[in-house]
């Protein structure tokens, strides 16, 4: 990108550099004289199991296309700015292509409404580039382009009208075979497109998006309709992206790379025969779900005021609110009964392969990778304490990107923190989701697995998939193009598939020489010291009590990602990131043998830069704070209030102080039982005890090799039951 305005261009303006466009206000007189006509029908292809997954999960969305609005209204601004910020900020957080807004005329409804909305947020969604002609998937999707834009774009007016109704006004979603407005219309209202032929056209994607609708009173500021002239958008400043958007370039650059590779150079890694940190399988043992620190907040495990706000502490602001709302209404989508008879022309594995990560970037995975899951990436048992019995022999992992133009303006533990989390599950949910009901609909089994329910580990199969490397962060992984700014979804079948070898991109010495996340840590939860073995894992072992009782009871914000902010790899490593962090990206990817030199020059001139500062320029929402239990099931009781305050940290390369390590472990022989639906405290003084005796990798090493027995620790409890 030449232009240096990507960082500073505000958030509400999106990708595209529609405020460029020359304007016409007269169009509104033309509209408002013209009669409402009903959106097309749904343009669908021959591959009817691709249709019936979307359907599905269409109809889930149309169970919530009209919320009931909390019953008091938000203290929103009375500036319109702000609100609109707020609004459209969030409909480009959400993956929007474009996003206008315009005053709803009464000509606009099909059948007589009396709704009192009074606005229209229309969000457009551009199709996928196209498949790979000799990808299996290619024919998947031939035809069904617009259902599948449908799709993502119903999801964000759905989460849009969530967020709008809990801050107490009206909404009511719209799109194609559900709708009941004129979307042509406001469209072209809204500034998004102009007529041409018998439809509408877009300057930038001429006819190639699917749109939806949020009709609401919810008044904001209104976009102008776009000028005739403005029928092609793609001059030399699209091309270079002059604006700060997302450049031509850039764009063409991912149409052009194979289908099955996506958008980031996966083929250019350097593949390993096993993960490049020790796991001594043999010594792993398979936890229950039960054992999950957020499942442990819940049941009261950490503490009184942690449990108290296991509900809602990561959904209460109105964002996140939004998203609760379909990430729950497509969760008894995730399983189903596997069709009789198995579609042809699915016996070859790399085919497969190759048709199954293409549609998964065709949907919105950022990058996938394959494996076959080993039996302690598997929980032993669910979250009802019933045993898991291993039932599938591939895992397709997705990472979901967060977003870089709000990871820029947010800090990590402010009040959108939550929802950048929940954003990405949901968008990994609907992909896995999709997926595996099409795969169903084909004759094999399959499940999707999500932050909401999951039969399997998420961070070891990122290990196998070779979509990561372990980072001190610990209980996290790190990706050479995205860094620590994803979410993982997971998709089990037994479909024949090629399974993918793990990576080595010297995240190791990376990590070791740089311990920015530790410093920066609002809780001190990272360890700055070694690796250490923990149940049978190589790691930089976090202190997972104290990061979730953190995370849990931040009254500064929602949740927490801050190590993820400052994390000196999380980087925008595509043709429109700055130079500096494309350089480093190649010579860390392609040339390793210089990481002893360039790596401390690395980590010194990221502080030095500023990087992990928040973008006030990119601070796109309000920091409103919803009040109340279970908010995501919009109780009547709950409502929003202006948040007291606001983390706004800024790096801190001084810190002073000793480097120590004050982490608990709580390992397996720690962990309640698989069944316990009371509380089962922990026991901190033990947890500090064991992290102060933890196995370096070398003593570990040593154990095994002199035939040393398998630490006590590491053995569940009900594993001893069963063995006494």
């Amino acid at each position: 990108m030449l232009s240096s305005k990507r960082k500073t261009r505000p958030a509400e303006l999106g990708p595209y550099p529609l405020e460029r466009l020359r304007k016409d206000p007269a169009v509104y007189a033309e509209e408002e004289s013209l009669p409402p006509q009903a959106p097309a029908p749904m343009p669908l292809g021959s591959h009817q199991h691709l249709i019936k997954a979307t359907n599905v999960h269409l109809d889930a969305f149309a169970e919530l296309r009209q919320p009931e609005p909390f019953n008091k209204k938000a203290p929103v601004p009375d500036d319109l700015a702000p609100r609109t910020r707020d609004i459209k900020g969030a409909g480009f957080f959400l993956d929007a292509s474009q996003i206008g807004i315009c005053e709803l005329p009464n000509n606009a409804w099909l059948q007589n409404a009396d709704t009192g909305h009074s606005h229209a947020v229309v969000v457009l969604v551009e199709y996928s580039n196209p498949i790979d002609a000799n990808n299996n998937a290619a024919s998947w999707v031939e035809g069904n382009e617009h259902l599948l834009a449908t799709l993502r774009a119903a999801e964000i007016a759905t989460d849009l009208s969530g967020q709008i109704s809990c801050m107490g006004f009206a909404s009511r979603v719209h799109w194609t075979d559900s709708s009941d407005v004129d979307m042509n219309k406001l469209a072209i209202l809204s500034g998004l497109a102009i007529r041409g032929g018998d439809g509408i056209v877009n300057p930038y994607l001429d006819d190639r998006f699917a749109l939806a609708v949020i009709t609401t009173n919810y008044v904001l500021q209104i976009d102008q309709p776009l000028h005739k002239s403005a029928r092609d958008g793609k001059g030399f400043n699209y091309h270079w992206g002059l604006s700060g958007t997302v450049s031509g370039r850039e764009r063409d650059r991912r149409a052009k790379r194979p289908s099955h590779l996506g958008p980031y150079p996966v083929e250019t890694l350097k593949r390993v025969d096993k993960v490049t940190t020790e796991i001594f399988e043999d010594e792993v043992p398979r936890v229950p779900s039960r054992a999950n620190m957020y499942m442990r907040t819940a049941f009261g495990d950490l503490s009184a005021k942690a449990k108290g706000e296991a509900a809602r502490w990561s959904q209460k602001h109105p964002v996140s609110q939004g998203l609760m709302r379909p990430s729950w209404a497509m969760k008894p989508f995730q399983d189903g009964q596997t069709a009789s008879g198995t579609a042809s022309g699915l016996d070859n594995a790399t085919d497969n392969t190759k048709a199954l990560k293409a549609l998964s970037y065709f949907l919105g995975s950022s990058v996938t990778g394959v494996a076959e899951i080993p039996d302690y990436c598997w929980y032993s048992h669910d979250k009802r304490g019933q045993p898991i019995e291993p039932y599938h022999k591939y895992a397709l992992v997705m990472l979901i990107d967060q977003g870089y133009e709000t990871f820029l303006g947010g800090t990590g533990n402010d009040w959108i923190s939550g929802s950048q989390s929940m954003r990405a599950y949901l968008r990994g949910a609907e992909v896995v989701g999709v997926m595996a009901e099409h795969i169903r609909q084909m004759g094999f089994p399959a499940r999707a697995h999500t932050n909401l329910d999951s039969d399997v580990l998420h961070v070891p199969l990122v290990l196998q998939t070779g979509l990561g490397e372990q980072s001190r962060i610990g209980e996290s992984a790190i990706n050479p193009f995205l860094g620590m700014r994803f979410k993982t979804a997971v998709l089990t079948t037994d479909m024949p598939l090629t399974p993918d070898k793990p990576i080595d991109f010297g995240v190791q010495k990376f990590c070791t020489l740089c311990d920015k996340c530790a410093r920066e840590c609002p809780c001190s939860a990272l360890p700055y010291g070694d690796k250490v073995i923990f149940n049978g894992y190589e790691t930089w072992k976090p202190d997972s009590e104290r990061c979730t009782m953190y995370r849990a009871t931040n009254m500064k914000g929602s949740a927490c990602g801050r190590c993820i902010k400052v994390c000196p790899l999380s980087k925008d490593t595509t043709l429109d990131g700055p130079l500096l962090h494309r350089v480093g990206s190649w010579l860390g990817i392609n040339a390793m043998w210089l990481k002893p030199v360039l790596a401390p020059i690395a980590i010194w001139l990221d502080d030095v830069l500023g990087n992990g500062n928040p973008v006030d320029e990119k601070k796109w929402w309000l920091d409103l704070e919803v009040i109340g239990e279970k908010s995501f099931k919009y109780d009547t009781q709950n409502c929003v209030k202006l948040a007291k305050d606001a983390n706004r940290p800024y790096i801190n390369p001084k810190k002073k102080g000793k480097k120590v390590d004050h982490i608990a472990h709580f390992p397996a022989a720690t962990l309640p039982p698989p069944d316990l639906r009371g509380p089962s405290p922990t026991d901190r003084k033990l947890g500090l005890e064991i992290a102060a005796n933890a196995e370096s990798v070398e003593q570990a090493l040593a154990r095994r090799a002199s035939g040393g027995p398998r630490p006590d620790f590491s053995i569940p409890s009900w594993e001893r039951e069963d063995t006494a």
